[in-house]
């Protein structure tokens, strides 16, 4: 193995991750920024009311893009396991 070889599979496994995980993350942080107003504008300074509302976003979130998530994940895999002959070499 070389390093650009080590390199460039790195690259996909960062690339797939941020693809993977990138919409949940976003949606908290979205969440978290509504919740962070609404905090700051009616002065409720509860610590519980940030979290239930992000949970359950997320939740939403990777119900309705878990066939993508899946997808994605499964071609990374699939490449991966398609040129393992091209990895001994």
């Amino acid at each position: 193995m070389t390093v650009e070889f080590v390199k460039a599979i790195s690259g996909e496994v960062f690339k797939t991750v941020l693809l993977v995980s990138g919409p949940m993350l976003l949606v908290s942080l979205l969440v978290g920024l509504i919740i962070s107003f609404f905090q700051a504008i009616t002065q409720i300074q509860e610590f519980t009311l940030t979290f239930v509302p992000k949970i359950l976003a997320v939740f939403l979130c990777l119900f309705l893009f878990l066939p993508w998530i899946a997808s994605t994940l499964m071609t990374f895999t699939i490449n991966i396991i398609e040129k393992i002959p091209v990895y001994i070499k």
